[in-house]
């Protein structure tokens, strides 16, 4: 089963939306399988956006990850690293689609609430950085069977 890495920002748990960004990701049908409420290190913060440690605006990623607590997720389901990234919409708020997380909700592409892979390999990668193997619950809940053949 295909799983992915979430995390609802700063902004998004400060403006009070971890409970409806949750429920659209259970509406579709998909699992979370971990999930934890921490505040980000520098050196984890620094880890994860490592892709982008060449760019003006590392310094302010780092800063805003950290700046306060972050909810981080994993989500599995069917195509769920496709799936995640359509439901919280576009990088920029201002280019994502109304019903999408981010072109709901979402007003600075700095201030754009949530983290997603956007790839199975990142998945991963991610996933692996942020939880241990032990912090993931293997389940599947008992409506399954109403959403896969």
């Amino acid at each position: 089963m295909e799983r992915t890495f979430l995390a609802i920002k700063p902004d998004g748990v400060q403006r009070g939306l971890v409970g409806n960004i949750i429920s659209r990701l259970e509406s579709k049908g998909f699992t979370l399988v971990g999930l934890k409420l921490m505040n980000v290190s520098r050196e984890l913060a620094e880890q994860h956006y490592a892709v982008h440690k060449e760019r003006p605006f590392f310094s302010g990623l780092i800063e805003f990850i950290t700046s306060g607590p972050v909810v981080a997720m994993v989500w599995e389901g069917d195509g769920v690293v496709a799936s995640a990234r359509k439901i919280i919409g576009a990088t920029n708020p201002l280019n994502a689609e109304p019903g999408t997380i981010r072109g709901d909700f979402g007003v600075d592409v700095g201030r754009n609430l949530i983290h997603g892979s956007d790839a199975i390999e990142t998945a991963q990668n991610e996933i692996n950085l942020w939880f241990k193997e032990e912090e993931l619950a293997s389940w599947e809940p008992s409506l399954m069977s109403w959403i896969r053949e």
